[in-house]
């Protein structure tokens, strides 16, 4: 009987394949789109007077090994039947992505119409390699350098698409989202929520935000007045729903949590204060809407409808956020788990049922058609 491992051995073993297993995905996805698009330029240029030896006569001099290389690496794999599908049997199949990217460089003047800055091209495949290395010998990979990974192969791929701005959608998530309905992420707390999603970049580029909750908290304390006025006057249509500070529902929570009387609802009152300067330095007070309810509440949210973006493929995509924290009896805001949505990610990943932010949404808008409005 062959030795076991022990459990410090299997939770090793199930952390690599997590942090390699994500690495994996970006850097398939980043060689898929590098692949495509040297396709697309180079082969109409080459092909007509090489036909099938167009990526030889593209490599040229420089690049006759390693194509050559290639070529042999194609063969064994149709001899012994590892193409799988017909699509693969290409010589460009078999290029790597450091040789992709030579390609590129050689024939910079071609792919200059298309792509705009080389440099940050360049730097992002560098940030690449070393988990490609990694990643391709089964290595343990580290933590930082999969963040590294992740942030260098989202900016490449909407270098290499043309697009930007927003918080970029993780391709992992993508994949996977219509399992969680459109939730994209969860966090223990909202320390750290705001460490991987700080406000600004969730309300960056918002049309509205429809935000309820005790104190709004997350939105008060960690997003300065100037920049909310800037918000609401860059187009960004507020609705902000707080707990009435006077109700019995603020004296019952100030029970749960041990706190003494009226000390929520003095916090509660300078949020509301704070937000109604904000609306009184607007040209359009009527953009910027502030209300209180009665009820206890059940969650927090912060519900962003962003830009429509394209993404790869031309493919239309939702940029709507959303940041859901249920209340917990005996835990603070700050200390309750919280769900980060995005909208429409389950739907694009085959789903079919309404997602998370829909529902939050509905909830939203009860909440708000029962509330009274701030003089």
């Amino acid at each position: 009987m062959p030795p076991a491992w022990a459990a410090e051995q299997w939770d090793d073993a199930y952390r690599r394949v997590r942090l390699a297993g994500r690495a994996y995905v970006w850097l398939n996805l980043v060689e898929q789109r590098m692949r495509a698009l040297v396709d697309e330029v180079l082969r109409p240029v080459y092909a007509p007077a090489h036909g099938e030896e167009w990526v030889t006569a593209a490599a040229g001099p420089v690049g006759e090994e390693w194509v050559h290389r290639a070529a042999a690496v194609r063969e064994v794999s149709r001899r012994k039947g590892y193409l799988l599908d017909p699509v693969d049997d290409d010589p460009l199949v078999f290029l790597t992505l450091p040789q992709l990217r030579e390609l590129m460089v050689q024939h910079w003047p071609l792919f200059e119409p298309h792509l705009v800055d080389r440099r940050e091209i360049e730097l992002a495949l560098d940030e690449l390699e070393v988990a490609r290395h990694v990643v391709s010998r089964n290595r343990a990979l580290t933590q930082t350098v999969l963040d590294q990974t992740e942030r260098a192969a989202a900016r490449l791929l909407a270098l290499l698409d043309g697009t930007h701005g927003g918080v970029p959608a993780d391709v992992v998530e993508a994949l996977v989202a219509g399992r969680f309905a459109d939730v994209v992420a969860v966090h223990p707390d909202r320390v750290r929520l705001q460490r991987d999603l700080p406000v600004e970049d969730l309300l960056d580029g918002a049309r509205r935000l429809d935000a309820v909750g005790i104190g709004l908290g997350m939105l008060c304390q960690n997003y300065t007045g100037k920049r909310l006025v800037r918000l609401a006057a860059d187009g960004c249509r507020v609705r902000l729903l707080f707990l009435n500070p006077a109700s019995s529902a603020v004296r019952r929570r100030e029970r749960e949590l041990g706190l003494g009387r009226g000390e929520l609802g003095r916090s509660v009152e300078m949020n509301i204060m704070h937000v109604r300067r904000v609306r009184a330095r607007l040209r359009d007070p009527g953009s910027f809407e502030i209300r209180v309810f009665d009820e206890l509440p059940r969650f927090t949210a912060y519900l962003v409808e962003g830009q429509r973006t394209t993404g790869a493929g031309g493919r239309r995509r939702s940029s709507d956020l959303g940041v859901v924290q249920p209340y917990l009896r005996r835990a603070r805001g700050i200390e309750s788990p919280a769900l980060v949505l995005r909208g429409g990610a389950g739907q694009e990943a085959g789903g079919t049922e309404p997602g998370l932010l829909e529902v939050y949404r509905e909830e939203f808008e009860d909440l708000w058609g029962d509330s009274r409005a701030v003089s």
